[in-house]
């Protein structure tokens, strides 16, 4: 059972600092496990955010049980901070009684196990065996009942009379074993198979992949290694921990796609393959600009995490970072073919000619940037992360652009002359 209850604040800075009392509050709550989200722009209810969650499939309810109750506590050793849901519960709360089949008997007597369940049914609560139209045309269901004055305890079961083929009535007792047990208030079930989920939050200053990585050395590999979890019983681990694993691989592929492409086309442009790959360069400088700045709006700012609007500003980023070195070499080349320049005096005239558009179109669109990074209110989540990996990348590789690229770019031409001299650069 599970008792959902929204909070909020009257000012948009003010909803971190419930946590700590609520979480508190609800914690003296004998039985209750508080768990407290703040879901994101796109989250549905309390599964989407940051959560992990801990799928352990099997066919023994009572098994995947003692396994969920061990990941739990383990959890809370390992994992200090976070907060675990437990889908749907972690004990057998609901009294039942259970028939198994005497197949045997069953035989003797012209009975199948359906017909049996059938027939506890109908002296249970009723089958449904026809239906009648009455004379408006309105269809009445006919359902066969057993006398209810027969069924006033649990006990009686066993005392119920079923008519058999061959010999007649026999109590149910004969026909099956009864068994008065405990069972689960819901059965879930993941792929077709048993399942119980455990919905991991981790800590807000923790990663999503460490998180990941825990759950599986300090988790798993320890119900793997005493033989509780495998062969019928196996884990999954989805939720947003599943679609982190995708986007990277998806997103993966379309930076070096992007980076293919960005290199032909610069290719394409300078009709050489040489003067791309000394742009390229750029590239990594920027995308550790993009990191450090990530970085440190979790330090300084709000907490930002590495989700897939932040990933794409790394392809963004790619097709950026490159303009700045693409006019320092273009400026080159010109001054070589048209000028007759020496390549280290064709490089240091490009820089003091290009530099100050180059600081023009930097200002520019890092102080345009800045309020992306800078302002805090309801739905900045889904921009903060993209505007301080541009704003640190472009930065980054735009002071390192100035030193790093001309000096290797005047040493590639200076290489390239002595290995070609009657070949035009």
């Amino acid at each position: 059972r599970q008792v959902i209850m929204g909070i909020g604040a009257t000012e948009d800075d003010g909803l971190d600092e419930l946590r700590g009392p609520v979480q508190k509050a609800l914690g003296k709550i004998p039985g209750m496990i508080p768990i407290l989200v703040q879901p994101g722009l796109f989250d549905q209810g309390m599964s989407g955010g940051r959560t992990i969650d801990l799928k352990l499939q099997g066919p023994s309810l009572e098994h995947l049980i003692a396994m969920t109750q061990r990941s739990f506590f383990a959890l809370m050793q390992h994992l200090p901070g976070a907060q675990t849901r437990p889908i749907p519960g972690m004990e057998l709360g609901q009294p039942e009684i259970q028939l198994i089949p005497n197949r045997e008997q069953l035989a003797e007597v012209g009975l199948s196990t359906s017909d049996l369940g059938f027939l506890v049914d109908v002296l249970n609560d009723g089958a449904r065996v026809s239906e009648i139209r009455s004379g408006t045309g309105r269809k009445i269901d006919l359902i066969l009942r057993g006398s209810q004055k027969r069924l006033l305890h649990t006990q009686d079961i066993g005392s119920l009379q079923v008519f058999t083929p061959s010999e007649g009535l026999v109590s149910l007792e004969s026909l099956a074993d009864i068994r008065s047990t405990m069972g689960a208030d819901t059965i879930r079930h993941y792929e077709r198979e048993r399942a119980i989920t455990l919905q991991i939050t981790p800590p807000a200053d923790l990663p999503l992949e460490e998180a990941m990585r825990i759950v599986k050395e300090k988790i798993l590999a320890p119900l793997e290694a005493d033989g509780s979890l495998g062969g019928e019983y196996k884990s999954v681990m989805a939720g947003t921990a599943d679609k982190l694993t995708a986007t990277k691989k998806a997103l993966t592929g379309n930076f070096v796609t992007a980076l293919i492409v960005t290199f032909l086309l610069m290719a394409s442009l300078f009709e050489s393959f040489l003067y791309p790959l000394v742009i390229m360069f750029s590239v990594p400088l920027a995308s550790l600009g993009g990191f450090a700045a990530l970085r440190a709006v979790n330090l300084y700012n709000s907490r930002q995490s590495l989700d897939v609007l932040t990933m794409l500003g790394f392809i963004i980023l790619l097709g950026v970072v490159v303009n700045n070195a693409i006019l320092l070499v273009d400026r080159s080349l010109r001054n070589i073919r048209s000028e007759k320049m020496s390549p280290a005096d064709a490089v240091a005239e490009s820089v003091a000619a290009r530099v100050r558009p180059i600081m023009m179109s930097t200002l520019t669109s890092v102080f345009g940037m800045a309020p992306l990074v800078l302002m805090v209110g309801p739905g900045s989540e889904l921009y903060r992360g993209i505007g301080s990996v541009v704003i640190g990348g472009i930065m980054v590789s735009t002071i390192f652009t100035l030193f790093l690229i001309p000096a290797l770019l005047s040493l590639v031409l200076e290489i390239r002359m002595r290995l070609f001299p009657n070949r035009v650069p």
